[in-house]
């Protein structure tokens, strides 16, 4: 838990997973503030490739989002993904981490994380890279989160049976802590 007392649920896994539509109704159930995925809106703006400085931009990005929304947080903060997106999409597309990203890691937990499984219908959309990978993102997403020490769960089923889901994971969480 940070010093400010907020709880961190950090919602994470490969694209097109339904992470952003969760975040946004556990945030409205919990009725707390959700941090949206910086890279989106940044990425929507290239003209290019995303490129290993666009990474590390995101990764402030995204450390600046969730800094600006966690006091506006009612005892929970829901993160739309985290950084750790820019460790695995880097590793996958350029071989290798920021240095940034590696140092500021262990420095920057989350109490408990949300990982979308992939039994969802792929969604098209312009930001999205990799339609065939989603099942070995999925297998590197539980390589991270174990090699963190995260306590985690698997969120599964239709849309409806993942929000129902998320929210018996996240009450059980609340309730051990």
């Amino acid at each position: 838990m940070e010093d400010s007392g907020i709880i961190k649920i950090a919602v994470v896994g490969p694209e097109s997973t339904g992470k952003s539509t969760l975040s946004e109704q556990l945030a409205a159930h919990y009725q707390t503030v959700w941090v949206p995925e910086y890279s989106r809106e940044y990425c929507s703006k290239l003209t290019g490739p995303c490129t290993w400085e666009d990474e590390i931009n995101i990764f402030y990005g995204q450390l600046e989002l969730e800094k600006k929304l966690l006091p506006k947080a009612n005892k929970l903060l829901i993160c739309d993904t985290t950084f750790l997106t820019v460790k695995i999409w880097c590793e996958h597309v350029f071989g290798r981490s920021p240095a940034e990203v590696l140092e500021k890691l262990p420095l920057h937990p989350y109490d408990f994380y949300l990982l979308m499984d992939t039994d969802l219908p792929w969604q098209d959309d312009p930001l999205r890279d990799f339609p065939d990978l989603q099942h070995h993102f999925m297998k590197i997403w539980h390589d991270e989160l174990q090699q963190l020490g995260a306590d985690y769960r698997v969120i599964s089923g239709s849309q409806a049976q993942r929000f129902q889901n998320a929210v018996d994971a996240v009450n059980a969480f609340l309730n051990k802590n």
